[in-house]
C-alpha cells in the first residue's frame, strides 16, 4: 500500500485557519469535498506508487484533487 503524507482538515496553519470551519454546507466547496471524500474511488492511484518500504511519502491524490 502506497505511503501518503499526513493530512488533516482540522489543523491550523500558519494563520488560525481551519478548512473546515471555511466551508459551508450547501455550497459548491462542500459538495466537491463530500464527493472526493466519500464518492470517488481513487484506488487506481494506489498502484502508480511504489513507496511501501523505500522513498519518500507521496501527497494523497485525495488532497491534490
Amino acid at each position: 500500500m502506497a505511503r501518503y503524507k499526513h493530512y488533516d482538515y482540522n489543523q491550523t496553519k500558519m494563520i488560525p485557519l481551519r478548512f473546515s470551519d471555511q466551508i459551508q454546507p450547501g455550497t459548491f466547496e462542500y459538495t466537491l469535498n463530500h464527493v472526493v471524500d466519500n464518492d470517488l474511488d481513487l484506488s487506481v492511484f494506489e498502484s502508480r506508487y511504489r513507496n511501501d518500504y523505500n522513498g519518500a511519502p507521496a501527497y494523497d491524490p485525495a488532497i491534490l484533487l
